[in-house]
């Protein structure tokens, strides 16, 4: 009976080891054409996950079944389970404003609002009403861009558009603002694909410092990124998971055939 008994330390591995997503059989069509093939993958908050595969393999679609963006898609269907905390994503009950807050993301291209850098960031914090007045929006404001790494860029300037900023900076402006309303999950589809080499160093440094503070899942086209990054990756191929596990066996000693051809170059 002692035996069965966890020591403190014993059930915070346990509760840290358990996923924060999960999906089970997800497929995914658009209209006749199944873009994921039963895809079944956990996804946990202390690591980042990277999906990597050639272009058209289904990374992307399948991000965007975590958040449900797929919704948007009138001919999209998505078959399958996806639990967030063991919830059902899919179920009639749930609030997709509310999972998207929970699930946040980023998108390829930086798409800051057309209003000014304060905005940009109070906006979710104000319509899902996480801030009593004006101070507790300034400290969210604040801590967010702090957490981004452009507090410091952008302090001085908040009543200026957020479109007048770099491209780097605008993505940072666009993390700030998934972070503003607390998620959960941020979602990353090629975060740093459109930006010059500086800014996508900066855009991975801030990755290293939110790992932990969130799960966080990464598309990336870019293989080298997906290793600096992430501690665990999944391959997508002809969409169809081939393969998930850690991120230095994956690109070291990977499993399976078409792995180890799209890690060493012979097609993408």
């Amino acid at each position: 009976m002692a035996d069965m008994i966890q020591s403190p330390i014993q059930a915070a591995d346990a509760a840290a080891s358990s996923p924060k997503m999960t999906a089970r059989g997800v497929s995914v069509f658009y209209g006749e054409k199944k873009a994921v093939d039963d895809v079944s993958i956990d996804i946990h908050r202390e690591h980042v996950t990277a999906f990597i595969g050639p272009s058209g393999c289904g990374k992307s679609t399948f991000l965007r079944t975590l958040n449900r963006m797929n919704d948007t898609i009138g001919s999209a269907r998505v078959e399958g389970r996806i639990e967030l905390d063991s919830e059902d994503i899919y179920a009639s009950s749930m609030d997709v404003v509310q999972l998207r807050a929970r699930v946040g993301m980023v998108f390829q291209k930086p798409n800051p609002f057309p209003k000014s850098i304060f905005e940009n960031v109070a906006y979710g914090p104000r319509i899902h009403g996480l801030a009593a007045g004006k101070a507790e929006l300034d400290v969210i404001v604040e801590r967010s861009l702090r957490r981004a790494g452009l507090w410091d860029e952008v302090k001085d300037r908040l009543a200026e558009s957020g479109t007048a900023l770099s491209g780097g900076q605008q993505q940072r402006l666009c993390i700030a603002r998934a972070i503003a309303v607390d998620p959960e999950v941020i979602l990353m589809d090629e975060p740093a694909s459109a930006l010059d080499p500086i800014a996508t160093a900066r855009i991975e440094e801030l990755i290293h410092e939110l790992r932990g503070n969130y799960a966080i899942v990464i598309v990336t086209h870019n293989m080298q990124q997906a290793a600096r990054v992430s501690q665990r990756t999944a391959f997508f191929h002809l969409g169809v998971l081939v393969e998930y596990g850690e991120t230095s066996a994956i690109f070291t000693n990977p499993r399976e055939t078409r792995t180890k051809d799209y890690i060493t170059g012979r097609y993408g």
